[in-house]
């Protein structure tokens, strides 16, 4: 395919794949339960973050998280006690155990306390076309509070060489003005122009069998020229090619 026939093949599996029904078998359905930005934008944090593995298991384990919560993830951020966080000794989804998940509830407290919210974090450091940047000194904002230095693992540094996957989904969540409504688009401040596509062993592979990604690696450097190519094809919104490239890996097998 030369790159028009390209683009023309990609923007029709984004229609097809960018739908409601997207959402029935994907943890975004999670941050859709909530209405308010904050309810929103932590649960979509949560979920993001152990969004790795069976994905039945992925979105089971995210309604237990907010389940502990009280299903007002908001308010047991800022008002939790001691108590509160014991209660969930219990939670584990692979290697994000209790501890790492009673971490997060402090270090989200600090961040709406002292930072003015998760969408300041990461709009400071924003760039024109990346967000990488804007991940490593969140990561740095997330683990200014005391920690086990295990916890760190589940926060990916772009600048270390991650493709950060779970966080630049994140980030399309948030930010991407989706007009099929499966993309929240809360997130105002960060440009859509500014995303990556999560780069993760299903859209690596395709990308590759594509003719978008040489690198044989899924990291940093795969995802600068994922994300140069995928520029290309459409400026504005590159991330909406996810939908293509997760949905020709997952469910056609390609």
């Amino acid at each position: 395919m030369n790159k028009t026939e390209l683009k023309d093949f990609l923007d029709e599996k984004v229609i097809q794949y960018n739908t409601l029904d997207f959402i029935e078998t994907d943890p975004v359905q999670i941050p859709h339960i909530f209405t308010q930005k904050e309810d929103i934008e932590i649960a979509g944090f949560l979920s993001a973050t152990i969004a790795w593995g069976n994905r039945t298991m992925i979105i089971k384990n995210s309604h237990r998280m907010m389940d502990m919560m009280g299903n007002t993830p908001y308010d047991f951020v800022m008002s939790h006690t001691e108590d509160d966080l014991e209660r969930l000794e219990s939670f584990v989804h692979r290697t994000f155990n209790s501890y790492d998940f009673s971490f997060f509830i402090q270090s989200l407290r600090n961040i709406y306390s002292n930072h003015n919210g998760l969408e300041a974090v990461f709009a400071r450091n924003q760039e024109p076309h990346s967000m990488q940047k804007s991940i490593s000194e969140f990561k740095k904002t997330f683990f200014e509070i005391p920690h086990l230095s295990r916890t760190q693992k589940h926060i990916s540094d772009p600048l270390n060489g991650s493709a950060a996957k779970r966080i630049n989904m994140y980030l399309r969540w948030m930010c991407r003005q989706d007009n099929k409504g499966v993309d929240l688009g809360i997130w105002k401040t960060i440009s859509m122009a500014a995303l990556s596509c999560p780069l993760d062993v299903h859209s690596g592979n395709v990308a590759r069998k594509l003719g978008l990604l040489t690198r044989k690696q899924n990291d940093a450097k795969a995802l600068k020229e994922l994300d140069s190519q995928l520029r290309e094809l459409d400026p504005i919104d590159p991330s909406k090619y996810d939908f293509a490239l997760f949905g020709l890996g997952v469910f056609e097998g390609f």
